[in-house]
């Protein structure tokens, strides 16, 4: 007979916990968290949409923070922001562009910003596993293209990087999040244009005039 985590009762000390049981777990949470905030997620609201007792939740983490933290890095299981590299700063800003076009990540990102005083952990788990692993290849991108002269020599790659980050969260809290990813490419663009960036392609074109 199976317990409510899908093992067999009375196994062995040790034997591996439900994989089926924690993704339940995690992706209940996740889904809690994106619809009602942190302040309306409890255990047994995350139990009983995993479909499992408070008991099993407890058994895999200690309290409602530790399960809010590991559903965050759940959710980003896959993101490799540390292996990214783009052929240049219309390739980056069109690859934000669709990553923030997805409704669901807008949202659960407003959540988490919103909880950043009450449940700074949560913040520190999405900065983590999906935001901070990817500053250096953003930089290195914008270091390339001020090199190659299409920025101004005196564009602090690391300032703007921060510009970018704080516009995606400006972005997300003020517009629909119907929005596509033209209009919020056309956001990052207006913030290139302000600080003097001008594309190989457009350079060449100016030349060809002259």
């Amino acid at each position: 007979m199976k317990s409510d985590d899908g093992a067999l009762r009375g196994r062995p000390p040790g034997r591996p916990r439900s994989a089926e049981a924690d993704e339940a777990i995690l992706a209940a949470a996740t889904e809690l968290l994106i619809e009602r905030g942190v302040g309306q997620v409890s255990v047994e609201g995350v139990a009983r949409r995993a479909g499992v007792t408070r008991a099993t939740v407890y058994r895999r983490f200690p309290n409602l923070t530790a399960l809010l933290v590991s559903a965050v890095e759940w959710e980003y299981r896959d993101a490799d922001t540390g292996g990214l590299e783009w052929p240049g700063v219309d390739a980056m800003v069109a690859h934000w562009a669709a990553l923030l076009a997805h409704p669901r990540d807008r949202k659960l990102m407003r959540r988490l910003y919103a909880a950043a005083d009450d449940y700074p952990e949560l913040l520190k788990a999405y900065a983590d596993a999906h935001g901070r692993r990817g500053v250096d290849p953003v930089r290195a991108t914008l270091d390339r293209a001020r090199e190659a002269g299409e920025l101004p020599p005196h564009v602090d790659s690391a300032v703007l990087q921060q510009m970018f980050a704080g516009a995606a969260l400006l972005y997300v809290s003020v517009h629909p999040d119907d929005s596509g990813e033209d209009a919020i490419k056309s956001c990052f663009t207006d913030i290139l244009r302000q600080v003097g960036y001008r594309p190989a392609t457009s350079r060449e074109g100016a030349h060809d005039d002259e």
